[in-house]
């Protein structure tokens, strides 16, 4: 064992101790700048936490040695997987805490500590959990590359140093370096004092030295340049706007958000015409001095300027990143939680109103909504002044109604986007592994439809119907790492079980009434380790868990070990041999230490009735008649010769719902009661494992009809998420309204309707639903047009005077998902303004797409122009049989030349 894995000597503490010095560690530390914070696997600590609220050292959420294997990319460099969320797939925990963990329960052998510092980033103290891992080079080798890990608060200065020393460049030598990111463009990092967050250096980028030569010139002065197609970088003219975004890491939902909106005619000609420049607000303190604005920017000048394949918008990142610190780093974010800070940055950047001034509002109280409307979008834009509001706002009508009193309060608020539900579903699809009582017969895996709301007796229900198994027959259970998990009763909720959880639900015997009572058998498979653990004071081996357990309904009459061990057999024929009648097994002797273990070897050492000990007192006596009296000098070894028997393929042991033998039950520790779950674990000696278990043949398992039957997609109008958004519903009481009449808060009923919708329209399909016990993400296509999207209908507003827009919308632009909650891909359409050409977005690939391409159950946020307002395109459609370019894959680095802009 290593010394992460070994435990301390010292008892550990009682449950309760552990549980309060862990949550006292984890509410009184605060993150200090340098200090060292560790990551643990989020399931393992969420089971510590389990078993030690139990109070019950047997509990079955026993969490066993801390284990972070479901965070590495693999177990010989340990990297940790990308894209990992902290409070889902880990916690980080004080030094402290840590320490006292490894102590009371050690560490999986070979895995490293995940150390991580905190670091203090621009309005925030963060634990760095993932470091940036640059690659460094000479610009003279390019060939001979090292890697080094910085952390994002390292200066630039650092890196300069580590270079030095790395790459054996004299101290005294004049350098400069440069960032390379995946494209072939270089960037000059010209100010060394900053910061590797600021200067927007992230892992994979390389960052390049070159030094002066003797004539004073420099080596990037004189680049060979060699691109990624045939043309050269001065003379490629593409079509504006048809531009990639580089992936910084994690990215995509910022370039989706982002390519929806360059393809928003009026917001992208605001900025091309570089209208924004006298409208930049330095001054308003909701703002971000005009640097978001800024930024935006010059991600679209040169994504229209059509001289780019495709544009690294690194420092647009690293100013989200600044003014909204849910941003920073590189973990996966929304892409419309991105689109809501983006569009209230720009609009207070370029707000028009310099001095907000007060403005007191006023209820209805029974004036026509007319009046009300219009004074409130006069005090709106009294406040707020911008190209934003020109493009995006709407106003709808908020009508609250008081439950005990019925006052009635009418409010017009303004918009930006709107929100829409889609329709819930009252079922839910499950996947679980059936297991039949017929030992041949292969798990089967199944796809059933249950209630969302329903109970474990559902499920068997309708797996019931595929098996002709009765749901009584029938026992759920969560396997992990080769245990049971969770055992369920018939009437837990479904809500416990996730998506991702495993569940195999077994068939157990039918008993008539006549019958004596049946236990209900946990059986887990063991090997053991070469080598006994002496140093415990135990005569235990050393085991691990392998392969599937079993759940066995066995007649209490049938728990003998000589009965079990013939069950056991009978219940793995599919992948345990019998030995054949003319295979010779090897023998085993029972000397004086055989007799310290005799209780493992022979059977059940606890828990399980066995009469063996009286049996071997009666062989023993009929040795000892049939045999000649030896000399006293040779008896002993005499004996144990006719102590010889023939070896078993496996022993039984009783062990606690972790699949581990209780400290001191293996010499005849006191009985466990049969009222409680008895489990048992069979022990394999690795070689008779490895002769008679047919690992191959355990693993294998078979797909019902119901596997294949595709899963029906539901489909539901872009008209019925709109309805749901105007229904009626009732405050919850986390959000209460203050009755002005009943002076006091109440849970009233609302209804929002929609009064006047702006030039371009945003739509957010709410896909992803949180519940108190349940979060999914709602895949339902929602069938949108693509033209003529007829508000007209919607409004409360319809007798429309002369003057008014029209409510008929075309489809510009959709931001779609792809995945789930823990993860997921953003990509988007987009409807070019000046030659109407629907394009996919992917990053930085680029292709034409189809309208009948764009509708799919990936999509997120919709963008929608008014007719009205939509410019006729001033070129002619391109020709889709022609690559864009934008699909070329790149060349392996070590074969390029690169372009070094010093900008």
């Amino acid at each position: 064992m290593t010394a992460n894995s070994r435990c301390s000597a010292a008892e550990p503490p009682g449950l309760e101790t552990q549980r309060r010095e862990i949550e006292c560690l984890l509410r009184e530390c605060e993150l200090c700048a340098g200090d060292s914070w560790y990551v643990v696997e989020h399931h393992w600590f969420e089971q510590w936490k389990e078993f030690v609220e139990t109070g019950d050292q047997n509990s079955s959420s026993f969490p066993g040695q801390i284990d972070n294997t479901e965070l590495f990319e693999d177990l010989d460099s340990y990297h940790l997987k990308e894209r990992l969320v902290e409070n889902e797939d880990f916690v980080l925990v004080p030094a402290e805490a840590w320490h006292r963990l490894l102590t009371w329960y050690g560490m999986v052998d070979g895995q490293p500590p995940l150390e991580r510092k905190v670091v203090d980033l621009p309005s925030t103290l963060k634990v760095e959990v993932y470091p940036v891992e640059i690659f460094l080079c000479l610009h003279s080798n390019m060939e001979n590359v090292i890697t080094a890990q910085f952390s994002r608060t390292d200066n630039i200065q650092s890196i300069q140093r580590a270079m030095f020393q790395a790459l054996s460049v004299p101290l005294a030598s004049e350098c400069r370096l440069w960032m390379k990111s995946s494209d072939s463009s270089c960037e000059r990092l010209r100010n060394v004092h900053v910061s590797v967050l600021d200067a927007c250096l992230s892992s994979g980028m390389t960052v390049i030295m070159e030094t002066r030569n003797a004539d004073g010139t420099w080596p990037s002065s004189r680049p060979q340049i060699m691109r990624n197609s045939v043309e050269e970088p001065d003379s490629y003219r593409g079509q504006p706007g048809v531009c990639g975004l580089t992936n910084l890491g994690n990215t995509c939902f910022m370039n989706s958000a982002l390519q929806c909106l360059s393809n928003t005619p009026p917001l992208t000609e605001y900025f091309l015409l570089s209208s924004y420049l006298e409208e930049l607000n330095f001054t308003n303190p909701l703002g971000m001095k005009g640097e978001i604005a800024e930024a935006y920017a010059d991600v679209i000048k040169q994504m229209w300027s059509g001289r780019h394949y495709s544009v690294v918008p690194r420092v647009f990142k690293t100013k989200v990143g600044h003014f909204a610190s849910q941003f920073l780093g590189y973990q996966q974010h929304d892409s419309q939680e991105l689109l809501s800070f983006l569009l209230d940055g720009l609009h207070e950047d370029l707000n028009r109103v310099k001095n907000k001034e007060y403005i007191e509002l006023r209820d209805a109280d029974g004036r026509p909504d007319q009046e009300v409307a219009e004074e409130a979008w006069r005090n709106h834009r009294r406040r707020n002044d911008s190209v934003i509001v020109d493009t995006f706002h709407g106003l709808f009508k908020s009508t609250l109604i008081c439950p005990e009193c019925h006052k009635v309060s009418v409010t017009f608020d303004p918009f930006c986007y709107l929100s829409v539900p889609l329709p819930v579903s009252k079922e839910r699809v499950m996947e679980v592994f059936f297991v039949s009582l017929d030992p041949y017969a292969k798990p089967v895996q199944h796809r059933v439809v249950v209630p969302k709301a329903g109970k474990v007796s559902d499920l068997c229900s309708a797996l019931s119907e595929m098996t002709n198994v009765p749901p009584t027959q029938m026992v759920v259970a969560d396997v992990f790492n080769h245990r049971f998990y969770k055992i369920y009763n018939a009437d837990e909720s479904l809500s416990c079980i996730l998506d991702r959880d495993d569940i195999f639900v077994y068939e157990l015997n039918v008993l008539d009434e006549q019958q004596e009572e049946q236990v209900l058998l946990a059986l887990y498979l063991r090997e053991r380790s070469h080598y006994r653990d002496y140093g415990s004071g135990s005569s235990s081996y050393g085991t691990s868990l392998f392969g599937h357990p079993l759940l066995l309904g066995v007649p209490r009459s049938s728990c003998s070990v000589e009965a079990l061990y013939d069950l056991f057999l009978q219940r793995l024929a599919r992948y345990v041999r019998r030995p054949d009648p003319s295979e010779e097994l090897e023998e085993e002797e029972e000397d004086d230490e055989d007799e310290l273990y005799k209780t493992q070897t022979n059977g059940i050492s606890d828990g399980i009735p066995c009469e063996t000990a009286e049996e071997e007192k009666e062989e023993d006596k009929q040795e000892e008649a049939c045999s000649p009296s030896p000399p006293a000098a040779e008896q002993p070894a005499k004996r144990r010769a006719c102590r010889k028997k023939r070896k078993s393929l496996f022993t039984i042991q009783a062990v606690n719902s972790n699949g581990m033998t209780e400290r001191g039950t293996g010499e005849g520790g006191s009985a466990v009661s049969f009222g409680s779950q008895p489990y048992v674990a069979i022990d394999w000696d690795p070689d008779m494992k490895k002769r008679f278990y047919n690992e191959n043949e355990a693993e294998k398992y078979v797909k019902h009809g119901s596997m294949e039957v595709p899963q029906q997609q539901t489909t539901v109008e872009l008209r019925e998420c709109i309805d749901l958004f105007t229904t009626v519903e009732t405050l919850e009481e986390e959000n209460p309204w203050y009755c002005p009449v009943c002076k006091k808060h109440q849970l009233a009923t609302k209804k929002l309707d929609l009064w006047s919708l702006p030039e371009v329209l945003i739509i957010h399909l709410k896909r992803f639903s949180y519940t108190k016990f349940t979060r999914e993400k709602l895949d339902s296509i929602v069938d949108f047009p693509l033209r003529d999207l007829d508000f007209s209908g919607c409004l409360l507003r319809r007798n429309l005077s002369n003057g008014e827009p029209p409510s008929r919308y075309d489809l510009i632009a959709v931001s779609n998902h792809y995945g789930g909650l823990r993860d997921g891909h953003y990509t988007s359409y987009a409807k070019n303004k000046d030659n109407g050409q629907w394009y996919y977005f992917d990053d930085s690939k680029v292709t034409y797409a189809r309208e009948d391409q764009i509708v799919t159950n990936a999509a997120y946020v919709l963008f929608y122009h008014r007719q009205d307002k939509i410019r006729k395109p001033t070129l002619p459609p391109p020709n889709t049989n022609k690559s864009l370019g934008h699909e070329t894959d790149f060349l392996p680095p070590k074969t390029l030349n690169f372009t070094f802009t010093d900008i």
